[in-house]
C-alpha cells in the first residue's frame, strides 16, 4: 500500500454538555486523493451515543460526500472554508428524523 505525504492542518474535538461530539480532522496531502481534485483529506463529524448525525468526509475511490443521519449525499468541494461553514450549518440545523 502506498502512502502519500500529509500535513495535519487541524484537529479539534468538542464534547458538548448534552453528550454530543463535534470533531474536525483536516490534512493537506501532497497530491489529490482520487477522485477528488483538491489536496485535502478531511473528516468532519457530529454525533452522539455512538451514532453519527452529520459527517463530511472524502475517501479514495468515493470522493467528497456527506452523511446526514443514515442518508449519504454527493458533495462538491469548493474550499475548506466553505466545507467547514456547510458542516457547521448542518450541525446547527440538526433535528432527529
Amino acid at each position: 500500500m502506498q502512502y502519500m505525504a500529509a500535513v495535519l492542518l487541524a484537529r479539534a474535538k468538542e464534547v458538548r454538555d448534552d453528550g454530543s461530539i463535534v470533531e474536525i480532522v483536516l490534512w493537506e496531502l501532497s497530491e489529490p486523493l482520487p477522485p477528488s481534485t483538491h489536496r485535502f483529506k478531511y473528516r468532519l463529524h457530529f454525533g452522539a451515543s455512538g451514532v453519527s448525525r452529520v459527517r463530511y468526509d472524502n475517501e479514495r475511490g468515493k470522493g467528497d460526500h456527506r452523511h446526514v443521519g443514515h442518508q449519504e449525499y454527493e458533495y462538491k468541494f469548493s474550499t475548506v472554508e466553505q466545507r467547514l461553514a456547510d458542516f457547521q450549518s448542518d450541525v446547527e440545523r440538526w433535528e432527529p428524523k
